[in-house]
């Protein structure tokens, strides 16, 4: 688990099961469709939640948000309103001076980019020239940043979006 930000953290499933779950305190970002979401929503790993279910993408139960996150090869994969709600979601909870844990599985693809576009979009921490600049100085933050194809597809689909928005509010 690493502060990429100032109560900003970016980190495995582990470091939320052993350090984070029995902190009330704490706002979550669960980067990973199985288990949470699926928990959340009650079905399967090995099935699907049908798409006009109203938490298809995104699940809150209290402090902690669930995604319908898998790290897919295509980009196409990703949808952009879950990462969007990510983003809104640890916003607000930094701005009610709450600790924020973003995780997936490993801590590499889902929850570091996320984490990267965090960064991006609501502070001036990375250069937003480049998708190659603002990567190159977020390794240094956040050095296991290892997006896979499709979410590091989705980031170069979406950079300008992001880079450009500095949300101040």
């Amino acid at each position: 688990m690493i502060e990429i930000y100032q109560n900003l953290y970016i980190g495995t499933q582990e470091d939320y099961e052993v350090a984070v779950e029995a902190h009330e305190t704490w706002c979550v970002v669960h980067a990973c469709r199985n288990p949470y979401h699926c928990l959340a929503v009650t079905y399967s790993p090995l099935g699907t939640v049908p798409p006009d279910h109203p938490e298809h993408l995104v699940a809150r139960r209290g402090n902690r948000l669930m995604l319908n996150l898998v790290d897919s090869r295509d980009p196409a994969d990703v949808p952009k309103e879950a990462i969007d709600a990510a983003l809104r979601f640890i916003h607000r909870c930094l701005s009610e001076g709450r600790p924020v844990l973003v995780h997936c599985g490993f801590g590499v693809s889902r929850s570091a980019a996320i984490g990267l576009l965090y960064l991006a979009a609501y502070t001036d921490v990375l250069p937003t020239e480049s998708l190659a600049d603002a990567e190159a100085a977020y390794r240094r933050i956040y050095p296991p940043y290892r997006p896979g194809r499709g979410i590091r597809g989705f980031i170069e689909a979406h950079w300008d979006e992001y880079a450009r928005k500095r949300v101040t509010a």
